[in-house]
């Protein structure tokens, strides 16, 4: 195998991508197949293979993504057309792990989807461009895709080496994911807040309407409505009782011819 690797030129770029199942670092070809490369690398820095599944695993043969659709009929280039294919005498399918676009099985139809080879595969020379090659310890995850028989998906795509500095993403998959989590965590934020506003509502409204001991009915704060003016025994009503109490004892004296003395009077006696 590292007779092989010696024969093949070097790489210049370098691309991991995240999957469920272990990163894959990915050495790429940027000057033998620079469109490829390019369109590789760009489509990874704008987030269009994130969450995208390995739709097509042919055990032996290669596992192959690319696909927005999981369908394998989808994606797109970056440069709004299939673009031409790429062939280097040196770069042959002699070997598991190359990076190779796919394609409609037509010459020049290359588009967003790549497949990685899990064997050696010479029958495709100069049928499918080679853009670049799984490197390091991370072949054994690409093994792992092939052995277990589940629905492996790429999480993201870090850029660890940009062969091509011009490159210009359409969009920023990183900013518009911190800001999509920033929008949920607001929502959930402000959904927190109205359910504690409702929950003190209901609690304050549950108290206010519960029996209490004090009958504040009672109470009487300020003027009273009604004043009881019959209650009160003062002015020209006890002016008329002492007049009714002079006028019976003056009958009385003169009806019996007594004197009628004052404790003044009683006390003066000399008897």
């Amino acid at each position: 195998m590292s007779s092989v690797y010696n024969l093949e030129p070097p790489t210049k770029g370098k691309v991991v991508l995240k999957t469920t199942i272990g990163d894959l670092d990915i050495e790429l070809w940027g000057k033998e197949a620079p469109k490829a490369v390019r369109n590789f690398v760009q489509l990874c820095m704008e987030g269009y293979y994130d969450n995208t599944i390995f739709h097509r695993v042919m055990k032996g043969y290669l596992v192959q993504a690319g696909d927005p659709t999981g369908t394998g009929q989808g994606g797109e280039s970056i440069y709004g057309e299939m673009f031409k294919d790429e062939f280097h005498s040196r770069l042959k399918f002699s070997h598991r792990g190359l990076l190779a676009c796919a394609n409609q099985n037509e010459p020049n139809t290359n588009a967003s989807q790549f497949f990685v080879t899990l064997d050696k595969t010479d029958w495709l020379d100069k049928k499918n461009t080679i853009f670049g090659r799984i490197s390091g310890d991370s072949i054994y995850n690409l093994l792992r895709i092939e052995e277990l028989e589940r629905s492996w998906r790429i999480l993201e795509a870090e850029i660890l080496w940009n062969p091509f500095e011009d490159i210009v993403p359409r969009r920023n998959a990183k900013a518009e994911r911190e800001a999509a989590e920033a929008k949920r965590r607001d929502a959930k934020a402000e959904r927190e807040a109205a359910e504690a506003k409702r929950v003190a509502g209901a609690a304050v409204k549950n108290k206010s309407s519960r029996p209490t001991s004090k009958n504040l009915g009672l109470l009487s704060f300020g003027e009273p409505t009604s004043k009881n003016l019959g209650l009160l025994s003062f002015g020209e009503e006890a002016e008329e009782e002492e007049e009714q109490l002079a006028a019976a004892a003056a009958a009385a004296k003169a009806a019996w011819g007594i004197k009628i003395r004052s404790a003044h009077d009683v006390l003066g006696d000399e008897r």
